[in-house]
């Protein structure tokens, strides 16, 4: 195997791994021999000391760990004092999906399609970066329509709207079946 070819794949394994990796399970991961994995690590150790990279490689015992140079701690507990974005719940999801495959979309069109009040979802969503107001419809009382934002892409991997997955007409059939057999058990109770 080439040697950047290598240094790169030994890179996406502790950067994934994120501990300390024994260069015995590199060697039998990427079918090299040992000896070829260390002298891959430390040609990388000098490339990332050379370019002044944030990052470095350290040798422990048997093993190697990608690490944060001590240099970039002080950026780091600033970032990490920074408050978290939270995890989106299903509801948000739910609010989400309705916004990117219809959009524009109004509130009450969310409202409609989801059968429960979404202002909380839709500000959350705004507050979160990954739905903005992108105009106003045409019609009585002038709502506010809603689309999703460059973030939105970013955090979802889409390079454009149209990259988003498909809906199955089998599936949709499914889910119309499930929805009316819910709606006539609500009515009988």
């Amino acid at each position: 195997m080439e040697i950047r070819k290598l240094e790169g794949i030994i890179e996406a394994i502790l950067f994934t791994m994120g501990g300390a990796v024994e260069f015995s399970r590199i060697a039998k991961a990427v079918e090299e021999p040992e000896e070829r994995i260390k002298e891959a690590v430390s040609s990388m150790q000098k490339r990332y000391e050379e370019e002044d990279r944030g990052i470095s490689i350290i040798e422990l015992e048997d093993s190697c760990q990608m690490c944060t140079k001590p240099e970039a701690y002080e950026y780091l507990i600033r970032i990490a004092k920074q408050p978290k974005k939270q995890v989106l719940s299903d509801v948000l999801l739910e609010t989400l999906s309705i916004i990117a495959y219809k959009q524009p979309v109004t509130k009450i069109e969310i409202e409609k399609i989801r059968g429960v009040k979404s202002d909380h979802a839709v500000n959350k969503l705004v507050e979160y970066n990954l739905v903005c107001e992108v105009g106003r419809l045409d019609a009585p009382g002038r709502p506010l329509l809603f689309g999703t934002t460059e973030e939105f892409l970013r955090r979802f991997s889409v390079q454009k709207l149209e990259d988003l997955p498909g809906i199955d007409p089998d599936q949709m059939e499914q889910f119309k079946e499930e929805a009316e057999d819910e709606a006539e058990i609500k009515l009988h109770v």
